[in-house]
């Protein structure tokens, strides 16, 4: 199996999204319902929406929102979101390489080496 290499990657127009703790991250804002999240999603590409299995009875129902990017081959979604039917969207992931920029007050939180960030947070 040949290793991917700096060469191999296409380059993205990534955008960079804001998070705010407790309010969202871009325009995804905490609390929306599936189909808000999915309209939201536009923005970056397309989504694709699947049931998650209760492992519990005594969770609603929940979905996962994949968002993949136009264009381009299939790939892991860039940004992956948890919703569920009580408490709307409760959970957003990016992709480290395909997804948006994540920034909390101008500091990047995406694609960086964990004591870098941890540094920079404490500064």
């Amino acid at each position: 199996m040949a290793l991917e290499t700096e060469g191999d990657f296409r380059v993205v127009e990534r955008g960079t999204w804001s998070y705010a703790a407790a309010v969202g991250v871009g325009p995804l804002r905490f609390g929306m319902a599936v189909s808000e999240v999915v309209d939201a999603a536009e923005v970056l590409g397309s989504a694709k929406v699947s049931v998650c299995r209760r492992q519990c009875a005594v969770f609603s129902q929940t979905w996962k929102v994949e968002v993949h990017r136009r264009g381009g081959a299939p790939s892991a979604p860039a940004v992956t979101a948890y919703v569920s039917q009580d408490a709307g969207l409760f959970g957003v992931a990016c992709d480290a390489v395909k997804g948006p920029q994540v920034a909390y007050h101008g500091l990047l939180l995406v694609g960086r080496e964990m004591g870098e960030l941890e540094s920079d947070m404490i500064a």
